[in-house]
């Protein structure tokens, strides 16, 4: 029976099957071929011409033609093929209930695998949004989405009162146009930011209540994440984000807060880039700039502060109220 699992049964088998070789047959002629009374393969060829496996041809008896195998049967592929979408479809969103009504019924369960980048985009705003006190999060690249596509719900939970405290990976702030048109705002409008040279991980925690990381660091590992609840494993990364916040240094809003008579804007995202520990390629990248006008603006920084490293001119420029 090679048709059942397209929901043919074996007699329906058998009397297509037959038809196929039979053409223009009379109800009779299958019912001999198949070993079935006539009433029975009438009543199989009739369930034929409605599924349209088969045509009926008027006259006394009537005559049945099968048709086309590559037709017939490809269609009833594609309708089962339909039906199998929609199954999955229904399995997921039963899933996903039942992953949240363990977790409501179920406080004990305390991590969730998410494979899908829509169910860690989803995750990630329900973790955000819903935070009543504070977000904390380590940033850098890979993203599941763009950088700064939430800036503008960050600005009006920042307006409700919920504190943002992020720490950003060099290559997040060297990210081109990420820190004029994301970090930067983000901070005037409230939110604290630091930078480390690099961050172990991605990481976002919503309150005291759960956290969400990637499922690997290996290049692809952000495709899937892990998705914490209220446990001991939440409470070491919260340990966690905390000890690398004492060592990150903070990233000031020197476009708003410095001495107007002090450097143009252009130099402060340089010194702001240079605090990050960034390369002089990524700086280029983040400015637009070509390596040789880096190196040139760099050197004259460097010149103007009396300073013989970066590490100096960062601390020459902190010191006079540039960052």
């Amino acid at each position: 029976m090679e048709l059942d699992v397209l929901g043919l049964n074996e007699e329906t088998e058998r009397v297509y099957t037959a038809l196929v070789g039979l053409p223009r047959s009379a109800a009779g002629r299958i019912a001999e071929a198949c070993g079935l009374s006539p009433s029975a393969a009438g009543r199989v060829l009739s369930g034929l011409v409605r599924d349209g496996l088969a045509a009926r041809a008027a006259g006394r008896p009537p005559h049945f033609t099968a048709t086309a195998p590559d037709v017939a049967v490809t269609a009833l592929i594609q309708e089962r093929e339909h039906r199998l979408d929609a199954a999955r479809s229904l399995v997921q969103k039963l899933t996903e209930t039942h992953r949240e009504a363990l977790r409501i019924s179920d406080p004990d369960i305390a991590v969730e695998l998410l494979t899908d980048r829509e169910d860690i985009s989803a995750a990630v705003r329900r973790l955000t949004e819903g935070a009543r006190r504070e977000v904390r999060a380590f940033d850098r690249p890979p993203y599941v989405d763009r950088p700064g596509s939430n800036l503008q719900t960050q600005v009006e939970r920042q307006r409700t009162g919920v504190v943002h405290r992020v720490i950003y990976d060099r290559a997040a702030v060297a990210w081109p146009g990420r820190l004029e048109h994301d970090i930067l705002p983000s901070v005037r409008t409230g939110e604290q930011a630091r930078v480390r040279a690099d961050l172990p991980l991605k990481l976002v925690v919503s309150d005291d209540r759960s956290a969400i990381i990637p499922f690997s660091l290996a290049p692809g590992g952000h495709s899937a994440a892990y998705l914490i609840h209220r446990s001991p494993m939440l409470s070491a990364l919260e340990a966690l984000f905390e000890a690398e916040w004492a060592r990150a240094v903070p990233l000031q809003d020197s476009l708003r807060h410095a001495d107007p008579s002090g450097p143009d804007a252009e130099t402060r995202a340089l010194l702001l880039l240079l605090t990050s520990g960034s390369t002089d390629a990524a700086i280029a990248r983040a400015r637009g700039w070509s390596q040789r006008t880096t190196q040139r603006r760099i050197h004259r920084l460097m010149t103007d502060l009396g300073a013989s490293t970066r590490f100096q001119a960062a601390a020459l420029a902190a010191q006079r109220g540039w960052l």
